[in-house]
């Protein structure tokens, strides 16, 4: 599979990568692997994934994640998203998501960021290696577990669906790439396509 060698490359790095992936199945989602790592694995897998193989990756990550974890790591993201002037879905009138307890949902806004920009989730949750965020540099949002287990966990399921032959890239997806949430060419929540 092309994808899987240009991804993984071979040798000791796919085995790295595999050795990755199981420590992320092991435990809780946030533990196994550093911050550091996380998202240095999100960032050698991530930009490179077709949407589809993204967003299934991104719900499997969620689904990991207890509803409280899930909607914890939505408020994060938001947050993060308005300090860094990045569109995202509109709450409710309360300030509280509901939706964000679903990993499907989750997995649409993270998928929707990757289309818009395939490093935007990293630069969200990892911030830039020089930029000072929210008071902190790299290591402060890194050390988050929810941070750690969104990246780590998108990049560890995309490992194992690409190790085990899921990915064929397919384009047509699951009928929702396409039109997507919220129509192809209005974006999702102001995110423009």
């Amino acid at each position: 599979m092309d994808l899987l060698q240009n991804l993984l490359g071979g040798g000791q790095q796919r085995q790295e990568f595999q050795e990755f992936a199981n420590r992320y199945d092991q435990g809780p989602p946030y533990q196994g692997f550093p911050g550091e790592e996380a998202y240095q694995r999100y960032q050698q897998i991530a930009p490179q994934l077709p949407p589809d193989v993204y967003e299934d990756a991104a719900r499997e990550s969620f689904s990991r994640m207890s509803p409280q974890e899930r909607q914890q790591f939505g408020q994060m993201l938001r947050q993060r998203s308005q300090q860094q002037g990045v569109n995202f879905p509109d709450v409710n009138h309360d300030g509280i998501d509901d939706r964000m307890q679903d990993p499907n949902y989750l997995a649409q806004i993270t998928g929707r960021m990757h289309q818009q920009q395939p490093n935007l989730l990293g630069q969200l949750l990892g911030g830039g290696q020089q930029q000072a965020l929210g008071g902190g540099g790299i290591g402060d949002l890194l050390n988050n577990p929810l941070a750690k287990a969104a990246l780590g966990g998108i990049a560890a399921m995309a490992v194992k669906r690409m190790m085990s032959g899921g990915s064929g890239g397919n384009q047509g997806g699951r009928g929702g790439n396409q039109g997507g949430f919220g129509g192809n060419q209005g974006g999702f929540g102001g995110i423009p396509m």
